[in-house]
């Protein structure tokens, strides 16, 4: 008779076999009752819905979203299909969404069907699918494919969004418009339906995001096709959109569009910068002298448990592998160890800024060293491969808690040149903080260790400006997550600009006081 582990093992055979090609939901037929009920009960397993199951882990705590974010999209894709075959696509406002590269996790899906029955089936952690009664389903030519998602093309969804998604969503209306390489692309749709209301609507969008032979292009087919014309601009006035010509990837069109629409509320937030420093020394004693508060907060906030003795042991060169067989394999002290490591090579380039180097030309090299500072430690001690250190991941990640999912790793390899190319660009030190720190952890480019270089990215860029030296707190670390989370979700930066203002400004009174060192609790 088997044994249960043996039982166990079979039932993950099975599931095994089921995840080839990165499935991650299943249909309750897929999977017989005992292995369904042995995979569910060790955690391998999670319940959707009646008849729907997805892959799970067994360390996975009650209320994590991360398994259900992970398997979203491919379970509204699987259960579209299975309920309408291919008789069923997104909405116009989710499709545009979907190929601007916005990559959060919607709270409600609306799905147009034919054979859709105006019903909302509900999903785990509040999500939903809406299921709408639309017929009957447009031409092949409006429809496109994208990871079992059948989407609007972006001309056609252009036709069909209301006015009020430009002020809801303006980066990807922008984003949706930029995509257009020729006027005759909304043209045919415009006149087949008569749609002139939505023509008029066009051609102020384009001729806002400074496409005026677009905008033209419209405005004088339309009149001579017997509409009359008078376009209007259905983006917020106060706005402010980027120069998106010329051809890019969507993911580095969404770099700069969210960039350009987010760093007036920066400037408006942050402190002015003090300028560079005259007493270099000066400044750059403070950036040691806060290392130990900022090596214990920042290590803290990413879970490890630390101590500032810990700390100062490793600072002290106290720290001993080669004798010590604990510290060879003490999580913490590793840690503890690759920050001190990564931090003197932040040290090197603050150092650079504060002599008027430019900060993004500088930190475009340096932040792939302080990546392989922090892990260098784990890999000498075997506890993770040497691959590790090669550089950006290579698979999918999902944020614990977030329903921001950081683009796709081909993205990865497309955004983070655009990321910096802002940064060499940028004048405002304020803007180069806030964005650099938000969006290196929205591209979430490495496999661990984001948040710490979007700290150590964020003091480099902060330097640049005069600021000093700036510690996150781990006790404010609810308030600085929801505020990431607000940008990454809903386009808002100004929570995590007011944020860091307020931490900014601390920073700058400690810096102040006699003799300009961090001599009180930050």
């Amino acid at each position: 008779m088997a044994t249960p582990n043996e039982k166990l093992a079979a039932s993950l055979k099975v599931l095994e076999h089921l995840q080839g090609g990165g499935r991650r939901v299943f249909k309750t037929k897929e999977i017989g009752r005992s292995h369904r009920e042995r995979l569910l009960k060790h955690g391998f397993l999670q319940h959707v819905m009646k008849g729907w199951w997805m892959s799970s882990s067994p360390d996975t705590a009650s209320g994590d979203t991360t398994a259900w974010y992970a398997s979203f999209w491919q379970f509204c894709a699987c259960y579209c299909t299975d309920r309408f075959g291919e008789e069923w696509h997104l909405s116009p406002e989710q499709s545009i969404l979907r190929h601007a590269e916005a990559t959060a996790i919607p709270m409600q899906v609306i799905v147009y069907a034919p054979r859709g029955t105006n019903n909302k089936v509900e999903l785990l952690f509040g999500t939903s699918i809406y299921d709408l009664n639309h017929s009957p389903l447009p031409p092949a030519a409006d429809l496109t494919a994208r990871d079992g998602l059948r989407l609007f093309a972006p001309a056609a969804a252009l036709i069909k969004v209301s006015e009020s998604f430009y002020t809801r969503y303006p980066v990807e209306a922008q984003l949706a418009l930029a995509s257009i390489e020729d006027a005759s692309d909304v043209l045919v749709r415009l006149l087949e339906g008569g749609h002139s209301v939505v023509a008029r609507r066009l051609a102020g969008a384009f001729r806002r995001i400074a496409r005026p032979d677009v905008a033209d292009e419209i405005i004088a087919t339309m009149e001579a096709a017997g509409f009359a014309m008078r376009e209007t601009d259905p983006f917020d006035p106060e706005h402010t959109l980027a120069d998106l010509r010329g051809r890019a990837a969507p993911i580095v069109r969404r770099t700069e569009a969210l960039w350009e629409a987010m760093r007036g509320a920066v400037i408006e937030t942050l402190p002015p910068p003090p300028g560079l420093p005259e007493d270099r020394e000066a400044y750059l004693r403070f950036v040691d002298d806060i290392y130990q508060s900022d090596a214990y907060h920042s290590l803290s906030i990413e879970g490890y448990q630390v101590t500032p003795e810990l700390i100062e042991r490793v600072r002290s060169g106290a720290w001993d592998p080669t004798e010590n067989d604990v510290d060879v394999h003490d999580r913490n002290a590793l840690a503890a160890r690759g920050y001190w490591q990564a931090f003197q090579s932040v040290k090197g380039v603050v150092e650079k800024v504060v002599a008027g180097e430019n900060p993004g030309t500088l930190t475009r090299s340096a932040h792939r060293d302080w990546y392989r500072e922090l892990f260098q430690p784990f890999v000498a001690a075997g506890l993770i491969a040497p691959s590790v250190l090669a550089g950006y991941r290579n698979e999918a990640v999902y944020l614990r808690g977030s329903r921001h999912v950081p683009p796709r790793r081909e993205a990865v390899r497309e955004a983070m040149p655009a990321l910096f190319d802002l940064l060499v660009k940028e004048e405002e030190p304020a803007v180069r903080a806030v964005l650099g720190h938000w969006m290196l952890g929205y591209i979430h480019p490495y496999p661990d260790g984001n948040g710490r270089i979007a700290r150590f990215l964020m003091n480099c860029m902060l330097a640049s400006g005069g600021y000093p030296w700036t510690v996150i707190r781990v006790e404010d670390r609810e308030a600085y997550m929801s505020a990431l989370e607000a940008a990454s979700v809903d386009t808002d930066i100004r929570p995590f600009a007011r944020f860091l203002a307020e931490r900014v400004r601390w920073s700058m009174e400690i810096a102040a006081e006699p003799g300009g060192r961090a001599t009180r609790e930050v």
